[in-house]
Protein backbone atom coordinates (compact mmCIF):
# COMPACT_ATOMS: atom_id res chain seq x y z
CA UNK A 1 0.00 0.00 0.00
CA UNK A 2 1.61 3.59 -0.82
CA UNK A 3 1.05 7.12 0.05
CA UNK A 4 -2.42 9.16 -0.57
CA UNK A 5 -2.26 12.75 -0.49
CA UNK A 6 -5.72 14.19 0.24
CA UNK A 7 -5.52 17.83 -1.17
CA UNK A 8 -8.08 20.13 -1.91
CA UNK A 9 -8.46 22.49 -5.23
CA UNK A 10 -5.26 22.93 -6.50
CA UNK A 11 -6.08 26.71 -7.25
CA UNK A 12 -7.02 27.75 -3.42
CA UNK A 13 -5.57 25.55 -1.08
CA UNK A 14 -2.35 26.69 -0.14
CA UNK A 15 -1.58 24.36 2.21
CA UNK A 16 -2.23 20.88 0.05
CA UNK A 17 0.41 22.73 -2.59
CA UNK A 18 3.30 22.35 -0.07
CA UNK A 19 3.69 18.81 0.68
CA UNK A 20 2.52 17.95 -3.30
CA UNK A 21 5.53 19.69 -4.45
CA UNK A 22 7.80 18.25 -1.88
CA UNK A 23 7.18 14.90 -2.57
CA UNK A 24 7.14 15.72 -6.94
CA UNK A 25 10.28 17.15 -6.70
CA UNK A 26 11.72 14.29 -4.04
CA UNK A 27 10.35 11.78 -6.52
CA UNK A 28 8.25 10.05 -4.45
CA UNK A 29 5.79 8.14 -5.52
CA UNK A 30 1.61 8.90 -4.66
CA UNK A 31 -1.85 8.79 -5.38
CA UNK A 32 -3.72 12.12 -4.46
CA UNK A 33 -7.40 12.50 -3.96
CA UNK A 34 -8.74 16.01 -4.70
CA UNK A 35 -11.78 17.47 -2.80
CA UNK A 36 -13.09 20.57 -3.94
CA UNK A 37 -13.37 22.70 -0.64
CA UNK A 38 -16.43 25.47 -0.34
CA UNK A 39 -19.35 22.67 -1.81
CA UNK A 40 -22.06 20.66 -0.17
CA UNK A 41 -20.20 17.74 1.34
CA UNK A 42 -16.60 18.85 1.15
CA UNK A 43 -16.66 19.20 4.97
CA UNK A 44 -18.42 15.46 5.63
CA UNK A 45 -15.99 14.14 2.74
CA UNK A 46 -12.69 15.72 4.39
CA UNK A 47 -13.48 14.45 8.18
CA UNK A 48 -13.53 10.70 6.11
CA UNK A 49 -9.64 10.79 6.31
CA UNK A 50 -8.94 13.75 8.95
CA UNK A 51 -10.29 13.89 12.30
CA UNK A 52 -9.12 18.27 12.31
CA UNK A 53 -11.33 18.41 8.84
CA UNK A 54 -8.72 19.98 6.47
CA UNK A 55 -6.33 19.02 4.13
CA UNK A 56 -3.77 18.13 3.08
CA UNK A 57 -3.72 14.67 4.89
CA UNK A 58 -1.14 12.10 3.84
CA UNK A 59 -2.21 8.58 4.15
CA UNK A 60 0.62 6.39 4.69
CA UNK A 61 -0.12 2.80 5.44
CA UNK A 62 -2.94 2.78 7.93
CA UNK A 63 -1.47 6.17 9.08
CA UNK A 64 -2.91 9.55 8.57
CA UNK A 65 -0.71 12.96 9.08
CA UNK A 66 -2.25 16.15 8.08
CA UNK A 67 -0.67 19.53 8.88
CA UNK A 68 1.89 20.21 5.86
CA UNK A 69 4.90 20.60 8.77
CA UNK A 70 3.96 17.28 9.75
CA UNK A 71 3.53 15.99 6.50
CA UNK A 72 6.90 17.06 5.35
CA UNK A 73 8.33 15.66 8.47
CA UNK A 74 7.21 12.19 8.10
CA UNK A 75 8.16 12.31 4.85
CA UNK A 76 11.54 13.29 6.01
CA UNK A 77 11.71 10.29 8.31
CA UNK A 78 9.92 7.92 6.36
CA UNK A 79 12.25 8.52 3.34
CA UNK A 80 15.84 9.66 4.72
CA UNK A 81 17.48 10.09 1.54
CA UNK A 82 14.74 11.67 -0.54
CA UNK A 83 16.04 15.12 0.63
CA UNK A 84 13.76 16.60 2.09
CA UNK A 85 15.79 19.16 4.41
CA UNK A 86 19.32 19.84 3.76
CA UNK A 87 21.94 17.43 4.97
CA UNK A 88 24.55 19.91 6.79
CA UNK A 89 22.86 20.13 10.77
CA UNK A 90 23.28 23.73 11.45
CA UNK A 91 21.60 24.62 7.25
CA UNK A 92 18.43 21.35 8.37
CA UNK A 93 17.71 23.46 11.48
CA UNK A 94 18.01 26.99 10.10
CA UNK A 95 15.32 25.55 7.27
CA UNK A 96 13.05 24.12 10.13
CA UNK A 97 13.33 27.88 11.76
CA UNK A 98 11.73 29.58 8.38
CA UNK A 99 9.40 26.79 7.55
CA UNK A 100 7.81 26.93 11.32
CA UNK A 101 7.60 30.96 10.86
CA UNK A 102 6.09 30.06 7.46
CA UNK A 103 3.53 27.94 9.26
CA UNK A 104 2.30 29.80 12.06
CA UNK A 105 2.53 33.63 10.54
CA UNK A 106 2.66 36.08 7.72
CA UNK A 107 -1.55 36.51 8.41
CA UNK A 108 -1.58 39.81 6.76
CA UNK A 109 -0.16 38.69 3.37
CA UNK A 110 -2.59 35.41 3.86
CA UNK A 111 -5.98 37.47 4.69
CA UNK A 112 -4.79 40.10 1.80
CA UNK A 113 -3.53 37.87 -0.57
CA UNK A 114 -5.16 34.36 -0.78
CA UNK A 115 -3.75 32.14 -3.64
CA UNK A 116 -5.31 31.97 -6.57
CA UNK A 117 -3.90 31.03 -9.85
CA UNK A 118 -6.37 32.82 -12.02
CA UNK A 119 -5.55 36.08 -10.54
CA UNK A 120 -4.17 38.18 -13.61
CA UNK A 121 -0.95 39.76 -12.31
CA UNK A 122 -0.98 43.18 -11.53
CA UNK A 123 -0.48 45.78 -9.12
CA UNK A 124 -3.02 46.36 -6.36
CA UNK A 125 -3.51 48.74 -2.84
CA UNK A 126 -2.72 46.99 -0.20
CA UNK A 127 -2.54 48.07 3.86
CA UNK A 128 1.13 47.87 5.70
CA UNK A 129 1.15 45.16 7.13
CA UNK A 130 1.12 43.11 4.10
CA UNK A 131 4.15 44.99 2.83
CA UNK A 132 6.04 44.44 5.65
CA UNK A 133 5.40 40.38 5.73
CA UNK A 134 6.80 40.62 2.09
CA UNK A 135 10.21 42.50 3.56
CA UNK A 136 10.09 40.08 6.36
CA UNK A 137 9.82 36.90 3.82
CA UNK A 138 12.44 38.79 1.22
CA UNK A 139 14.56 38.88 4.62
CA UNK A 140 14.46 35.15 5.25
CA UNK A 141 14.82 34.35 1.03
CA UNK A 142 17.76 36.59 0.76
CA UNK A 143 19.54 35.45 4.24
CA UNK A 144 18.66 31.48 3.41
CA UNK A 145 20.25 32.10 -0.15
CA UNK A 146 23.21 33.89 1.13
CA UNK A 147 24.46 31.76 3.97
CA UNK A 148 23.50 28.41 2.47
CA UNK A 149 22.12 28.65 -0.47
CA UNK A 150 25.00 29.58 -2.57
CA UNK A 151 27.09 27.63 -0.82
CA UNK A 152 25.44 24.72 -1.49
CA UNK A 153 24.78 25.54 -5.26
CA UNK A 154 21.36 25.59 -6.57
CA UNK A 155 19.50 28.06 -7.31
CA UNK A 156 16.85 27.56 -3.84
CA UNK A 157 17.05 28.73 -0.31
CA UNK A 158 19.66 26.14 0.94
CA UNK A 159 21.04 25.17 -2.84
CA UNK A 160 18.74 22.10 -3.61
CA UNK A 161 15.10 22.04 -3.47
CA UNK A 162 13.56 21.31 0.00
CA UNK A 163 10.95 21.15 2.12
CA UNK A 164 11.83 25.02 3.57
CA UNK A 165 10.91 25.75 -0.44
CA UNK A 166 7.62 24.04 -0.12
CA UNK A 167 6.77 26.04 2.51
CA UNK A 168 7.51 29.13 0.77
CA UNK A 169 5.98 28.25 -2.46
CA UNK A 170 2.34 29.44 -2.77
CA UNK A 171 4.02 32.65 -1.12
CA UNK A 172 5.51 32.48 -4.99
CA UNK A 173 2.49 32.35 -6.37
CA UNK A 174 0.84 35.12 -4.12
CA UNK A 175 3.67 37.64 -4.87
CA UNK A 176 3.00 36.74 -8.70
CA UNK A 177 -0.60 36.92 -9.37
CA UNK A 178 -0.81 40.03 -6.99
CA UNK A 179 1.99 41.84 -8.55
CA UNK A 180 3.95 42.99 -5.15
CA UNK A 181 7.05 44.51 -5.29
CA UNK A 182 10.22 42.92 -4.80
CA UNK A 183 13.54 42.62 -5.21
CA UNK A 184 15.87 41.54 -8.03
CA UNK A 185 17.29 38.59 -6.05
CA UNK A 186 13.38 38.12 -5.08
CA UNK A 187 12.15 37.52 -8.24
CA UNK A 188 15.17 35.15 -9.29
CA UNK A 189 14.11 32.98 -6.36
CA UNK A 190 10.55 33.02 -7.64
CA UNK A 191 11.54 32.02 -11.87
CA UNK A 192 13.42 29.61 -10.01
CA UNK A 193 10.64 27.81 -8.00
CA UNK A 194 8.31 28.92 -10.94
CA UNK A 195 10.45 27.10 -13.67
CA UNK A 196 9.86 23.73 -11.45
CA UNK A 197 8.06 21.10 -13.56
CA UNK A 198 6.43 20.31 -10.69
CA UNK A 199 5.28 23.83 -10.35
CA UNK A 200 3.99 24.00 -13.94
CA UNK A 201 2.35 20.88 -13.44
CA UNK A 202 0.57 21.98 -10.59
CA UNK A 203 -0.56 25.50 -12.03
CA UNK A 204 -1.83 23.73 -15.41
CA UNK A 205 -4.06 21.60 -13.49
CA UNK A 206 -5.20 24.24 -11.24
CA UNK A 207 -6.24 26.41 -13.92
CA UNK A 208 -8.24 23.47 -15.83
CA UNK A 209 -10.20 23.17 -12.55
CA UNK A 210 -13.80 23.28 -12.25
CA UNK A 211 -14.22 24.91 -9.11
CA UNK A 212 -14.04 28.02 -9.64
CA UNK A 213 -15.20 30.89 -6.51
CA UNK A 214 -15.05 34.00 -8.43
CA UNK A 215 -13.10 35.97 -10.59
CA UNK A 216 -14.18 39.64 -10.14
CA UNK A 217 -12.48 41.88 -7.30
CA UNK A 218 -13.19 42.66 -4.82
CA UNK A 219 -14.54 39.08 -3.48
CA UNK A 220 -11.45 37.22 -3.35
CA UNK A 221 -11.63 34.70 -1.20
CA UNK A 222 -9.89 35.65 1.89
CA UNK A 223 -8.90 31.91 3.59
CA UNK A 224 -8.63 28.74 2.69
CA UNK A 225 -11.55 27.34 5.15
CA UNK A 226 -11.26 24.17 5.04
CA UNK A 227 -7.81 24.13 4.42
CA UNK A 228 -4.89 24.02 7.09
Amino acid sequence: MGLTLVIGNKNYSSWSLRPWIAMKVAGLAFDEIVIPLYEPGSAEKILQHSPAGKVPVLLDNGVAVWESLAILEHLADRFPDAGLWPKDRAARSHARVVSSEMHAGFQPLRKNCPMNMWLPPRPREFPPEVHDNVARIEAIWRDCRKRFGEQAGGPFLFGPFCAADAMYAPVVARFYNFALPVADDTKAYMDAVRALPAWREWRSAALKEPWVMSNNEPDWPTVNKASE
